[in-house]
This record gives structure tokens, sequence and C-alpha cells, in this order.
């Protein structure tokens, strides 16, 4: 899916975009955020805010004396992520910015953590590693990324029939349904960064990867 076309796409389903998928990926979201386990002060980049859940809680755990930065491609989803945090008064030190990634508008060394749910698999396959690699430019030196991402099956596991057909979906209608199953843990490895903490969940059968790495 194009640049142009995931905006307008995003754009017409940001108001309803939780009840059609965030039923069932709040579980992975929510575990991911455990994982990664944000502290007060510092200074926190989500990749892909959607609506706007992780920055709310992103923005809880660091407190008054850190910083949350979001970027999105949509501009609606920035709408329904900005009225969540008004609604939930944490717009002090709150940033959502609406742009296409990569590469991303920082400068390098300028956050703790980077993060991203459910993002990194609507990239294409070879856009992946210049994601990563934006991910490690902007990490300040002993910085952590974590990612939340629908996954490849284990070795010596078999696909279930949903994650086939989902698989199929993608390749033959990319514009219905535009992520796709990753190898995140080969991803993000080869992307130069150590696994800290690693954990699998299925998601209506379909395996969902959790990684924390430095």
């Amino acid at each position: 899916m194009s640049t142009n076309k995931a905006q307008q796409f995003y754009d017409r389903i940001s108001h309803a975009y939780d009840l059609i998928a965030d039923g069932g990926e709040h579980v992975a979201r929510e575990r991911g955020l455990e994982l990664l386990a944000v502290q007060a002060g510092e200074s926190v980049l989500e990749i892909g805010y959607g609506t706007g859940h992780s920055i709310v809680a992103l923005a809880k755990a660091v407190g008054e004396s850190g910083q949350v930065k979001g970027v999105d491609i949509s501009s609606g989803m920035r709408d329904v992520a900005q009225k969540r945090v008004d609604a939930e008064g944490v717009q002090a030190n709150v940033e959502l910015l609406v742009g296409s990634v990569p590469p991303l508008p920082f400068e390098d060394d300028t956050f703790d953590v980077v993060t991203m749910s459910f993002t990194l698999e609507l990239f294409p396959l070879e856009t992946i590693p210049a994601v990563l690699a934006e991910c490690r430019r902007v990490l300040k030196p002993g910085g952590r990324v974590g990612v939340v991402s629908m996954a490849t099956v284990a070795e010596g596991d078999k696909a279930s029939m949903l994650e086939r057909t989902y698989i199929w979906m993608h390749t033959h209608f990319p514009h219905i349904v535009d992520c796709q199953p990753i190898p995140l843990e080969e991803l993000v490895t080869k992307a130069g960064f150590t696994l800290s903490k690693q954990e699998r969940i299925d998601l209506f059968t379909m395996p969902v990867s959790i990684v924390v790495a430095n």
C-alpha cells in the first residue's frame, strides 16, 4: 500500500478503529508496555500511535518529568489520539506529529525508549531494516526498543487456517489486508539490537511477537 493510500485508509477508519481492531490487539499491546517498563522521567517515542491508548499509558508512566512524542501517518488518528490525550489530562508532556516513516524527524540520541505496536508489519519487508535503523539512530546510548507485531510461525509449528488465509489475503489484496506476519526477532537482531525480553501470544490463533531490545 502506498503512503498516500495508507494515509487515506487510516484517516477513513480512525474514528472506528477501536471497534474494528483494538478488541483483540489491546492484550498484546498492554503486555508489550508491561515488558517495556517505562520509568518516570524517560523520553519516549511511539511510532504509529493510532488512537492513542499507548500514548496515554506512556505519558502516565513517564510523569511530569518525562516526555512522550508520537508520529503517525494519519491526521485522522492524530485527531482521535489528541482527544484521548486531552481527556486524560496528560497533554502537557505529549506531542503528536503526523508524517511518514522513515526517516524519523528527530535528532540522533534523543529518546530513552522507542516503541511501536502492530505498526512495523505495515511496512514493506524491504523497508523494515530502514525503520529499525532509524530507531537505533534516535535512541540514546543504552536505550531500548519495544515492538509488538504479528509474527511468522515459529520453526516447526504449523500455521493455522486463519494465518494462511491472512497471508493469502495480504498477498492478493494488500489494499484490504495491509499488514503481514514478519519474523520479528530475526529482523530486530539483524538491525543490530540485542534481545532482552521476548514473548509470543496468540491473537485469534495467529502468533504475535513481543520483544524488548537494546
